[in-house]
Formats: structure tokens, sequence, C-alpha cells
């Protein structure tokens, strides 16, 4: 279990263990529920903030995806006005749309990056304490390197999100609202036109604002989608939750975009469209595609 104190600070160690991984109740890529035993790692409390982020970019000046503009010779078939520094950003229309089409709330915005989560004229001026986003499979592998961590296994992730609940559908049990108390940030109303912001939030939350799940970590359902080292494995094509970008328009050429496993849903998660705000659930994420809902946090195995 020894580590250096530095790397393991704010994190929770969680036992190595067999557990029952996956669901047989929900959507068909979480099937067949199977056992899968992990070694023991410490884990971040909550997902990487604003301010971590921050310092790993003034330490090294990184540059991330979203900063830069794509190389036409990888992207032959996007549009040149497209060929832009740019993110994935939801938007929301003002009316009942096509659910089959999730380019009709979603929009490649020249200028969105972690610094400008909504696009430009947005800004983390305010924001320190919310999850860091808009950062794609090379930013979080680049981030995970300079702090000494590493980025979790989907089953890592799995079995910390689950809070020692094996089998509950949620982190917390079996109740999406236990007594009337929002676990996580997700979509109340109907999606993807009205948000009551029952929860109290639209978009994301600041890390720690929900309630811990068991092993004391917040977040690990909801507000933002998480970065998993898995390499995608799917029984049929991939769901699909965020409208690709020109970085990945080879999806629509029918080519094989390498894509991890992203787990935990988000605060797009919605009963009616995405019911994804669960520990089994998973998704396929292009590995060179950012999105305003997509972030990280990191192991300490030992």
């Amino acid at each position: 279990m020894a580590a250096r104190p530095d790397r393991t600070a704010g994190m929770v160690w969680i036992a190595g263990r067999t557990f029952a991984m996956g669901s047989d109740d929900h959507y068909p890529e979480e099937s067949p529920v199977h056992d899968v035993t992990v070694g023991g790692f410490w884990i971040d409390r909550t997902t990487v903030r604003n301010r971590d982020f921050q310092r790993f970019v003034r330490s090294t000046g990184y540059v991330t995806l979203a900063e830069q503009a794509p190389d036409p010779a990888e992207y032959p078939d996007a549009l040149p006005e497209l060929l832009v520094p740019a993110s994935s950003v939801f938007i929301a229309p003002q009316h009942e749309v096509d659910m089959r089409n999730a380019y009709n709330w979603w929009s490649y915005v020249p200028g969105a990056d972690w610094r400008h989560p909504y696009g430009p004229g947005t800004s983390i001026r305010d924001r320190p304490d919310h999850p860091a986003v808009h950062l794609a499979w090379e930013d979080v592998e680049a981030y995970a390197r300079w702090v000494g961590k590493d980025i979790p296994t989907e089953a890592e992730w799995e079995l910390a999100a689950r809070g020692g609940l094996d089998g509950a559908a949620f982190a917390w049990g079996d109740e999406f609202v236990p007594d009337g108390v929002w676990m996580a940030n997700t979509w109340q109303g109907r999606f993807p036109y009205t948000n009551t912001a029952a929860d109290g939030y639209v978009g994301t939350a600041p890390v720690g604002r929900y309630p811990p799940n068991g092993y004391g970590l917040h977040d690990m359902i909801g507000n933002v989608w998480e970065w998993t080292a898995d390499w995608y494995a799917p029984h049929d094509d991939p769901p699909v939750c965020c409208g690709p970008g020109p970085r990945d328009r080879s999806i629509e050429r029918g080519d094989r975009v390498p894509r991890k496993v992203i787990k935990g849903g988000s605060y797009l998660c919605a009963p009616n469209y995405c019911r994804r705000y669960r520990p089994a659930a998973r998704m396929a994420q292009a590995i060179d595609t950012a999105t305003c809902h997509l972030g990280l946090r990191c192991v300490v195995r030992p």
C-alpha cells in the first residue's frame, strides 16, 4: 500500500476485491454481469477541477487538443471552416426536436476549450472548483503523467463508484432520489429543451456539492462523464452520447475511430434520453474528441 504521500493526498484507498461488474437490467452494452477481481488502489476523491488543470498548464505550457486546429490531412472530408480550434458544446434547443439526431443539441463551437467551456465569452474565472472539461484522451494522459498518477481502468472506476453496494442500481442504493434528496447532478425535465434545475444546477456543479458514496467519493455519478483507460469493446455499434465534431467525421465514413470507455453519466443524462447515471453504465468516446461534459479523475496503484 506504500505510495508517495504527495501523490495520494486527497485520495481514497479502495481495497482490492472481486465484485459483480455490469448490469443485466438496463442497456445492452452493460451486460452480462460478470465477476471481476481488482487490486487495491487510491482514487481521487473528486474529479480534476479547473484550478488543478490550470496549475498543470501554467507549469508546463501545455496546449490541449481543443486549442489546436485539426490537421486538414487527417480530416480530408471536414469543411474548411471547421478546421479551427474548437470543441463540442451542448446548446439546448427551444422546443421539442428529433431525438435520433444529436446535432439538434450538440454544436462544434470554435473557441470552446477548457478555459472557455461554453465558447468565446465564457470563462472559468468564477468556476475554479468546477470539473475541468473539453479534455481529449491525450490531454488526460498528459495531466496524469504530470501529477504522477494514472487513469483508472473501467473495472477500477466501477468498483469505486459502487461504494461497496454490489448490484445496486445507483452509487447510493436503488432509489434515484431517496427521501427527495438529489444525489447527483443530472437533468431534470424533458431533455434536451427543458431543465427545471430541481437539483440546483444547469450545467456543471462545483465538485463535492452532492453526498459522497460509501467510499467517500463525490460525483462518481452525474456532473461530468469520466475517462477510463480501457478501449471500448462493443457487443455491436457503441452508443453515442455526444454529437461528432469534425475531428471524428470518420465515424460517418464508416471508419473505426479508436475509442475509450467513459463512465458515470453527466448533467445531461435524463430519464427520457440517457439513463446512464449509474455505476454499470458505459459509453464509447473517440479519443480525438472533447466535450463540455467530459472530465477525469486519477488513480495511484501500489
